[in-house]
Parts: structure tokens; sequence; C-alpha cells
């Protein structure tokens, strides 16, 4: 196991270890409390454990060597892992949006139960362990630079979210206003409705080769320029593949230089680029000559 999965598996056995936790604590403290919009904080909590689940098998499989039917490596299905964890999201998001909605349209409030105390202390403890959890995967994410592990982060983010919308309803309802419960469920259907498309978008667009900012293309560029022989740089394509870039340069040396000495440019280039560059997987250049 290298370093990006002993990362990765630590950070998610965490991650699941918590989560069992405070859903099964989310849960009796909603029952006990009478209060629905606990109770569908806890499945919010639940659905992170397989998510996080998701995310392991992901990164095992995004970690296998090139082999000959994949020459390029299997980073692409920290991607796919991604997407199926922003699926999931939005399935649950979507089913606790429904519940919430059924009970305000209903138009009957006199049955719903006011929340006990107990279940506003769940709400607090709760945003207080999804927010460290977020920041604890966030910094295990920027370690190894794992897109899927960045999903699960944010997946805890949009659980500590929903937590302080679970935290507003119950006050509410114990306040004298019952429906503020229900409506608080509502909202946070669209926490992690906003959460999953975020994910989503992200996955997509490292999933169709997606080019990198500009800020590390001129990065690329000046590195090349940097080295000696080269007089500019004609083409330069960039691509995401998963944590991953591939790169084409072409660049531009004096014509009358021989093949041997174009090509040892190249390889300074090429050396250069890859040596700074831990994110470059790959990069091609090609050699043209200056008018």
């Amino acid at each position: 196991m290298n370093d990006f999965e002993k990362v990765a598996m630590k950070v998610s056995f965490v991650s699941i270890v918590a989560n069992v936790i405070l859903s099964v604590f989310k849960l009796f403290t909603g029952i006990f409390a009478h209060s629905g919009a606990m109770i569908s904080d806890a499945v919010h909590s639940a659905s992170d454990v397989f998510s996080t689940i998701v995310v392991i098998i992901g990164i095992r499989i995004s970690s296998r060597k090139s082999d000959r039917e994949h020459p390029y490596g299997h980073e692409r299905m920290e991607c796919v892992a991604a997407i199926v964890l922003s699926t999931i999201l939005a399935v649950t998001g979507l089913g606790i949006g429904y519940g919430a909605a059924v009970k305000i349209l209903s138009g009957d409030y006199t049955n719903l139960e006011v929340p006990g105390a107990m279940a506003l202390l769940a709400a607090i403890i709760s945003i207080a362990v999804k927010e460290g959890m977020y920041w604890y995967t966030r910094m295990g994410a920027k370690k190894i630079d794992s897109s899927a592990l960045m999903a699960d982060a944010w997946h805890h983010r949009s659980d500590a979210l929903s937590s302080i919308g679970a935290l507003v309803g119950i006050a509410g309802a114990r306040l004298g206003y019952p429906v503020c419960d229900a409506a608080a469920s509502l909202c946070i259907c669209f926490f992690i409705a906003k959460a999953a498309y975020d994910i989503f978008k992200d996955a997509i667009d490292k999933m169709v080769d997606k080019a990198c900012d500009d800020e590390m293309e001129n990065r690329l560029k000046s590195c090349a320029l940097a080295q000696e022989g080269v007089l500019g740089v004609d083409l330069l394509r960039t691509r995401v593949f998963g944590n991953k870039i591939y790169v084409d340069i072409e660049i531009r040396t004096n014509g009358d230089d021989t093949l041997r000495e174009a090509h040892g440019i190249a390889e300074r280039v090429h050396d250069s680029i890859e040596g700074e560059f831990a994110k470059v997987k790959h990069i091609m250049v090609h050699v043209n000559p200056a008018e």
C-alpha cells in the first residue's frame, strides 16, 4: 500500500467510525426528543458511512498501476467514485425534502410534535463534530490531492450545514412554531442538493479532459522557457486526468541545431516540468525550428 492509499484509508476509517457513532446518537435523540429534523439529520450522517465506503473502493482502484488494457492508469476511477457519491447525496436530499414537503403541504400542523431540549444539544454536538470532520478530511485530501476524499469532506460540511438547519428548526418548534422542524428538513434538502451538484460537476470536469487553469498553464510555460535553448512556446495543451495532469507542449529552438541538440533541449524541458510539478504524470514535448 503506497502513501496515497495509507492516508486515504486512515482518514476514511476515522470518518466511518465517527459517522456510525454520530448517526446512532442523532437517531435515538430524534426519536426520544420527537424531532423529525434530527431524524433526517441522522439519515444524512448514516449516508456518509456508505459514501466513505464508495470513496475507499474508488481510491483503491485508482491507485492500481498502469497495465496493458489501461496504459494511462486508473486515476479516473476516483472521479467515478465522486459521481456515485454525488448521486447518493442527491437521493438522500430528495428523500428528506419529500418527507418535509408532505408535512408542510398537509396544512395540519397541530399533529406535529414539539421537539425536546435534548434535540437542541444533539444538533450542537453534530455541528461541532461534522465541521471538525470536514477540516480533518479536507486536510487529508489536500495532502494526497484526492478529489474523491475532497468530495467526502464536503459531504461532512453539508452534514454540518444541515445540522445548523435542524438546530434552527428545533429551536423554532420549541418557541411555539412546530412547522419549523419540518421546514428545517426542507432546508437540509437544499444544502444536500447543492453539495451533490458541486461534487458531480467537479468529477465530470475531470472525466472530460478539462484544461488546467490559467495560473497552472502560465507556470508550465515559464518552466519551459527557463530551459537553455528554448526560444519560445508555440503551443501548450493540458488535460486533467483524475488527480493528475497530462501536458502536450511545442517549443521553439534554433533551426540550425542538430537533431541530438534539439532532443537534449526537449529532454531538459520534459525532466524539469515533471520534476517541478508533482501532478504532471506525463508530458509530450514537440520541437519546432525557429525561423
